[in-house]
């Protein structure tokens, strides 16, 4: 299942959108497809949801404290001109995510504010590859 990273026009955040891509029997999901987004609602208010929600925030909570470094294969360089980022989780929820041939899943949907950029300017690329890292780092540590 693909991540979905969008930035903010003139914003210093960044929405990551990630859809279930498979069961999750220890959060007792085990139907992720469903034909319709009302179908979708039933799985997000259930508690194995709110269970997979609250590892996700214990999780990216760590991972925004501590991010990943940059891979050295990277062509991104930071000559000191750019920074870390400081990002907060802004929003941590739910989401209906679309997939192919009309098939809805249920996903998380994550927005993340560098606190240290300016507030009208949209977030460089060194901060959307350590968005992504995150985001790729919090699939793999739960398993979605």
């Amino acid at each position: 299942m693909s991540i979905r990273i969008t930035p903010d026009n003139d914003q210093p955040s960044v929405a990551i959108e990630i859809p279930l891509g498979k069961p999750l029997p220890d959060y007792d999901l085990h139907q992720v497809e469903q034909p319709t987004p009302r179908d979708i609602d039933a799985v997000l208010v259930s508690q194995g949801f709110r269970d997979l929600v609250d590892d996700a925030r214990g999780v990216l909570t760590e991972l925004v404290c501590n991010p990943p470094p940059l891979p050295n294969d990277t062509h991104l360089v930071d000559l000191g001109l750019s920074h870390v980022p400081d990002f907060e989780i802004t929003q941590l929820t739910g989401a209906i995510c679309p997939g192919d041939d009309e098939v809805y899943r249920p996903g998380l949907w994550i927005v993340l504010k560098d606190r240290k950029s300016p507030a009208k300017q949209t977030l460089g690329e060194v901060a959307m590859e350590h968005a992504r890292i995150i985001a790729h780092e919090l699939v793999k540590r739960l398993g979605i």
